[in-house]
């Protein structure tokens, strides 16, 4: 037991923890801790906005695989934050999201910036710690710290501001890390007799298997079974894309090579992933899961098990540990897909080269409104591009090693499929939250975990103004990134459904400012380049990235596009209207 005060324990069990970065905006409730952050070797990164702060520590977190730390002001400081952490919680990030909150003797007295802060967060993290009495200051710090990666997913530590002061005996506790085994004898059997049976088996490789660090024990698995491999949504960075059972991902904007052939699986191996709903829902016309297919779902969170999909093995285990048991029971043995193998890997590659043919000639958007979209276009400005001939130009510039976010939106959730990776921990989107303003600071997160890895970021115009902000953070501490943003002058993904369901009857959707957002970047200190013809797009990008990572300079790449509209966002909740009432009859 040692004497020192609250704030010092907090503090060292940080960094017992490895604590070297936080995020957040410096605020007299924490001060008192905040002032040692220094000599204890921490770095607090100031923000402009909370939200980007706790973003960021998401970015950081799903990067570095350690603990991503964001703090902030009690009040408003913290309730500026529960957007991001949401975000976090779906993203399966270990976020510890620390909430200083109003001293102990003001409480219940409507003070300033008083608020109850732990009912704010309590359906978005796994844990909650609060220091109801300073001694306990370190026990309850180190509990969040642990739980964030037991349970994986954030956690909070509420600490009124009156608990830094005093003077305790403490003993800094041990980081705990639990060892996650393959899962139970009996389901690894039982999934193992199932994949020795399959004749057209297919993996899904989830999420669980980029933060397992799972990649090579998914593609050893892969290769002895001689399945095609599809990613789960928006982990496309789950398995290699230039591996020849790589099929892309599922979901919406996927793959339909990948849809295609899961359709004809007679067993699935979800690999590290809870099989969410939007997930496998229909696209480009297709009801693509195999209704008939055996599956097992190996998870590390056994209340995810058959939450979405019936399954006849479920597996409560690491993703790489559980590849590595069922690899063991099968490599030796006579499996029934041995027999089709070679038919198997030919039917692959014809689906993945139809696919890639498909894209290059899927150049714009074909419906309707599209076509009068373009033709406007064409006429007032003659070279606004169009989103997928984009998309294409910056697959082919992207550079090695990339760590991409994209935000949510139209334009990018078509990107879901065009952005390809050859490593994980490359790939980060709000994941089921669906926020906007969520691509920008999650990748300055990322690049300061990973300052040696270009760092891009996708958003349209309408999440871009939500978060372009955080551009000075990127400037003023040296965190260089490239940020695309795709300038369609709408926020194209609810406008689809006006067009499809609501008579094209436009209510607020229209962004027609005339903004001119690389401008707007070099105001903010940072670089900007503005680009309306196709072969700028890749130099661009390109030009922006050297400058990153040779300059540490931070550039915006506006991509002026057309209006033209991919599928709606959400087909599967929207139905044509009826109207009752006279005056309204007009509006169906």
């Amino acid at each position: 037991m040692t004497r020192m005060t609250p704030s010092e324990a907090f503090v060292e069990t940080m960094v017992a923890n490895g604590v070297t970065t936080t995020f957040g905006i410096m605020g007299s409730a924490f001060m008192d801790a905040m002032d040692i952050f220094a000599p204890a070797g921490i770095e607090l990164v100031p923000v402009v906005h909370e939200q980007g702060a706790a973003h960021m520590a998401d970015g950081y977190a799903r990067v570095s695989g350690k603990h991503g730390v964001v703090i902030g002001q009690n009040g408003p400081g913290i309730s500026n934050c529960v957007t991001a952490i949401a975000a976090a919680f779906w993203a399966h990030s270990p976020v510890v999201m620390i909430t200083p909150e109003t001293g102990t003797m003001g409480q219940g007295l409507g003070g300033f910036q008083e608020a109850n802060q732990l009912p704010m967060f309590q359906e978005f993290v796994k844990y909650q710690g609060h220091i109801a009495n300073e001694n306990r200051m370190a026990e309850i710090t180190a509990r969040c710290f642990d739980r964030a990666m037991s349970e994986i997913g954030p956690t909070q530590l509420n600490i009124p501001r009156d608990r830094f002061y005093g003077d305790i005996d403490c003993e800094i506790p041990e980081p705990m890390r639990i060892d996650r085994g393959p899962g139970g004898e009996r389901t690894i059997g039982e999934a193992a007799e199932l994949l020795a049976a399959a004749r057209f088996p297919v993996m899904v490789s989830g999420g669980g298997v980029v933060m397992g660090d799972a990649v090579p024990e998914a593609i050893a698995l892969a290769e002895r079974l001689g399945c095609p491999v599809v990613n789960s949504y928006l982990h496309n960075d789950s398995f290699p894309a230039s591996h020849p059972q790589w099929c892309g991902p599922l979901g919406y904007q996927g793959s339909k090579a990948a849809m295609k052939l899961i359709a004809q699986a007679d067993v699935v191996l979800a690999l590290g992933t809870r099989l969410g709903p939007f997930g496998t829902l229909p696209q480009h016309g297709m009801d693509y899961w195999p209704e008939d297919a055996k599956i097992i779902q190996v998870d590390a969170d056994q209340k995810m098990i058959g939450l979405v999909k019936k399954v006849q093995v479920g597996i409560v285990g690491d993703a790489g540990a559980a590849a590595t048991a069922l690899l063991q029971r099968i490599e030796d043995r006579t499996l029934a897909c041995d027999a089709t193998r070679d038919e198997r890997a030919a039917t692959t590659a014809a689906e993945k080269a139809a696919w890639e043919a498909e894209l290059d000639a899927w150049t714009h958007e074909r419906d309707e409104f599209s076509m009068e979209m373009i033709a406007e276009a064409d006429g007032e400005a003659g070279t606004w591009l169009h989103p997928r001939q984009v998309l294409r130009e910056l697959e082919r510039a992207m550079p090695a090693r990339a760590m991409v976010s994209t935000d949510i939106g139209n334009i990018n959730s078509v990107a879901n499929s065009y952005l390809r990776f050859e490593e994980p921990r490359s790939f980060f989107a709000p994941m089921s939250w669906g926020n906007c303003g969520y691509a920008l600071p999650t990748v300055i997160g990322a690049k300061k975990a990973a300052p040696d890895r270009p760092a891009i970021s996708y958003a349209g115009d309408g999440a871009w103004a939500m978060s372009m902000s955080e551009l000075m953070t990127a400037v003023r501490h040296n965190i260089p990134v490239t940020a695309i943003v795709f300038h369609n002058r709408q926020w194209g993904a609810e406008k689809k459904n006006q067009v499809d369901f609501y008579g094209r009857r436009f209510v607020a959707g229209e962004l027609e400012g005339g903004e001119n957002y690389s401008d707007i970047a070099k105001a903010m200190g940072a670089e900007g380049v503005r680009v309306d013809q196709l072969d700028q797009v890749g130099p661009a990008l390109t030009a922006a990235v050297e400058a990153q990572m040779n300059d540490a300079t931070t550039t915006v790449v506006e991509i002026m596009c057309t209006k033209e509209l991919g599928d709606p966002f959400r087909k599967d909740a929207l139905k044509t209207p009826t109207r009752y009432l006279d005056k309204y009859k007009d509006y169906v």
